[in-house]
């Protein structure tokens, strides 16, 4: 797609309005996952401002384009990006983990724009396979996106998912890592050391790519990347930044689940560049 400048430009003052506005709900609702919504920050928003065929006003729209967000306690950011998108009410953020809200602490298909709902870790991407198989078997063009976490990672039904997805060359799937290095209780290579995480992928007879997941251009780079590959599917492994933007809760597992207490939520609307 090839991002001109004025476009990342765009993209980057987003990202910083949806940073902000996803700690402000966090802390409103003293409930949420700072970090890991932080660090997917840039790959949603690439993707449902810029990349993805979807449409609030068709979003029955049997060609659409699919996402399936897998890591699925990041939902603030994805919620953040509907909103923008139309498929949600401005001001809505308020409302997250409310009683009787549509925002809840993980996604629900009851929510619009919301394809598959996600809790238990390491089951969305068979759900983004069977969406893409689902699109060759119908011969339609659209695109379907897993975004995997790395502590998800150590699901087993990941890597049955990933064994299998290239037998039925779905080059119309890709998958991204977001590869923060940080999980629940402490660093992935603490808890769970994947080492070679590309070659495990390409064992699997997936395309890889690595790229920076902060930086637009290159997931845009990489995006165009994995939709010319043809017959096999592709992962992307983004190299993240947990709590990115925030300094004390960049790197830090402690912001996996955490309510944002009110010295670190002005420090964090400082940095952010917002009111506190």
């Amino acid at each position: 797609m090839s991002l001109k400048s004025e476009s990342i430009k765009e993209l980057e003052d987003l990202c910083r309005v949806f940073r902000r506005d996803v700690l402000e709900a966090i802390h409103s609702a003293q409930s949420g996952h700072p970090g890991g919504s932080l660090s997917v920050c840039e790959i949603l928003t690439i993707l449902y401002q810029e990349r993805m065929n979807v449409d609030a006003k068709h979003q029955d729209d049997p060609n659409r384009d699919r996402l399936v967000l897998s890591k699925g306690h990041a939902v603030p950011m994805l919620y953040r990006n509907l909103i923008e998108k139309g498929y949600l009410p401005a001001g809505s953020m308020s409302t997250l983990r409310r009683i009787d809200s549509a925002l809840q602490g993980h996604p629900s298909n009851h929510t619009s724009g919301i394809e598959m709902p996600a809790g238990p870790l390491g089951l969305g991407l068979s759900a983004a396979q069977g969406m893409a198989m689902a699109f060759k078997l119908d011969g339609k063009a659209a695109r379907v996106y897993a975004i995997l976490g790395d502590g998800e990672l150590n699901e087993g039904a990941i890597w049955e998912a990933a064994m299998s997805a290239p037998k039925f060359a779905l080059d119309n799937l890709t998958a991204v890592v977001d590869w923060n290095h940080v999980q629940l209780d402490g660093t992935t290579d603490e808890v769970m050391p994947m080492r070679d995480l590309s070659g495990k992928w390409k064992s699997f007879g997936w395309y890889v790519i690595e790229c920076d997941g902060h930086d637009l251009a290159a997931l845009d780079r990489a995006f165009d990347e994995a939709e010319a590959k043809k017959g096999i599917p592709s992962v992307i492994i983004a190299n993240t930044v947990k709590g990115k933007g925030v300094s004390f809760m960049e790197g830090q597992a402690g912001w996996h689940g955490k309510a944002i207490d009110p010295d670190s939520f002005k420090g964090a609307m400082t940095e952010l560049g917002g009111a506190n």
